[in-house]
């Protein structure tokens, strides 16, 4: 019986615009947690607003910069 190749699920071409969108989307999340950390005062922070809003952000770049690593040949 013959292995089967292994194929990505996300087809090749759309590594470029997966790699734009996800890495803007992060950025921005980043800059939303900062603008909220630095215009909020210290008694109104939420740490589960921060929490999340940093997780999706994180999220957002880690795949963001697989699909940049995907896009430029470098396979991981």
């Amino acid at each position: 019986m013959a292995a089967k190749a292994i194929s990505s699920p996300v087809p090749v071409e759309w590594y470029p615009t997966l790699a734009v969108v996800m890495v803007s989307v992060g950025l921005m999340l980043t800059a939303s947690f900062f603008i909220y950390e630095a215009t909020s005062s210290r008694r109104s922070r939420s740490l589960t607003k921060e929490i999340a809003t940093a997780a999706v952000a994180s999220v957002f770049l880690g795949f963001g910069s697989l699909f940049v690593l995907l896009a430029s040949g470098v396979y991981v």
